[in-house]
């Protein structure tokens, strides 16, 4: 069970949530009325609507990054018509591998890619930071998606503001520079600050404009909640601990506390907005090591519970997001993180829960010769799926990521498909009716959570 204080304080805090904009940002939208300005909770419109939501019958996902134009667009400043062409055919070459959704990369870094009223257009378009491409590729990419049968999941970096540290170099009326004091230089990049609560209703804003405008089947968050350690360095988050960490036993349950808080408000906000819109996560694939925790994994790995104050397995046990996709991006038989080991672990973190469990795979990794012995054989990812279809709980696979389904370098995904995807994709939504749960009254986390 987790601990009482922390417990007390996330739900209080988020019961006294409200959606609107923190006062004086110069990129917050016209106010709102009606049912989304009402005080969101993981209950009330949630779980009324809960009967009409929908989920996939078997996941079969592939990420499309756009962080540094990794998946697309190829290059930044080509032709609108050339970015079209080119996002089409990533929709496409999902099509042809028989998969059923898309996990589009929508803010990669405190950008947008559509016309948000928030946030600038991403540099990775144009290749200048807030200049519109000339169309909307997330309205496109909805549309498009669900032309084919494809599932949309808008893929949002909630934090991140650059990959650079230097904050003139953001366009001059980015919230970031309008509110330096929201952000925290780190690790040679630019992070907004999770421990204070204006930068945790506005980035909420920002990311929910675009459940406003578009029918998304999903939010999808990746892994970076606090930035991942940097030796010798210090997130320098002594001012919002001061004003805000009181009531927690140490800082680590404060940043805890700020990611939960994240996590719920989110969940209720979406559900207030557009029921039918799923909310699942990505994190890394270790919450804790058995080493450290005796319900952690046989691994020895990073801990997405202390190093990046992610408590994913606490999400999953309460039920507080609809699908979680840890990021096992090891091969069987690895010392450090045997995904043999993990899938077990997992499955069993998800026994009972609501919460729906996908596997992601590091598709990246095969045939990469920088990689051990077991990437360079095309049927370690299949072998993945042999062995996941064990546990009942696994819901299906995503991939990592669009540009490595097109190389396939050594026909790994080749393999997936012949081996476990020979008939087409089945249809990505049908009727559920599992309502979501108030906090806390799903399954109980069991031993010693913090």
């Amino acid at each position: 069970m987790g601990n009482p204080t922390r417990r007390a304080f996330t739900l209080a805090a988020l019961a006294a949530v409200t959606t609107t904009g923190p006062a004086g940002t110069a990129a917050a939208a016209p106010a709102r009325t009606g049912p989304e300005a009402a005080t969101p909770t993981v209950t009330g419109t949630a779980a009324a609507a809960g009967r009409h939501r929908a989920e996939p019958a078997e996941m079969r996902g592939m990420w499309l990054a756009t962080v540094a134009n990794r998946d697309w667009p190829s290059r930044p400043g080509l032709s609108a018509a050339r970015q079209r062409d080119e996002l089409l055919a990533r929709l496409d070459l999902a099509v042809r591998n028989r998969l059923n959704a898309v996990v589009f990369q929508v803010r990669p870094t405190a950008d947008a890619l559509w016309p948000s009223p928030y946030e600038p257009w991403s540099q990775v378009l144009t290749g200048t930071q807030g200049q519109s491409p000339g169309w909307d590729p997330l309205g496109t990419a909805v549309a498009e998606a669900h032309a084919r049968g494809l599932e949309l999941h808008a893929w949002f970096n909630p934090y991140r503001v650059a990959t650079h540290s230097d904050l003139g170099r953001l366009v001059p009326t980015h919230p970031a520079r309008l509110h330096p004091e929201w952000v925290v230089p780190y690790g040679g990049k630019l992070y907004y600050n999770p421990g204070l609560p204006e930068v945790r209703a506005f980035v909420q804003d920002a990311m929910l404009d675009a459940v406003r405008r578009y029918p998304l089947d999903a939010v999808h968050f990746d892994d970076y909640f606090y930035p991942y350690p940097v030796a010798g360095q210090t997130f320098d988050d002594d001012a919002a601990y001061e004003a805000h960490g009181g009531g927690h036993p140490s800082r680590a349950d404060w940043r805890r506390a700020n990611i939960d808080l994240l996590v719920l408000e989110t969940a209720g906000r979406i559900k207030a907005i557009r029921p039918t819109t799923q909310f699942g996560i990505s994190p890394f694939g270790v919450w804790r090591n058995a080493s450290t925790d005796p319900l952690g994994s046989d691994t020895r790995a990073l801990q997405s519970y202390d190093d990046v104050y992610a408590d994913t397995r606490t999400w999953v046990r309460e039920g507080w997001i609809d699908y979680l996709v840890p990021q096992l991006y090891w091969n069987i038989g690895l010392a450090a993180a045997d995904y043999a080991k993990l899938v077990p672990w997992w499955a069993d973190v998800a026994r009972g829960s609501r919460t729906r469990l996908y596997l992601g795979e590091a598709l990246y990794k095969a045939g990469d010769p920088a990689q051990p012995a077991a990437w360079q054989d095309p049927a370690e990812l299949s072998d993945h799926l042999t062995l996941a279809a064990r546990y009942p709980q696994v819901r299906g696979h995503v991939f990592f990521a669009a540009g490595d389904v097109a190389a396939d370098r050594v026909g790994a995904m080749a393999r997936v498909v012949a081996d476990h995807y020979a008939r087409p994709a089945p249809a990505p939504r049908r009727p559920m009716g599992a309502a979501v749960p108030a906090p806390g009254a799903g399954p109980r986390s069991r031993g010693p959570v913090t």
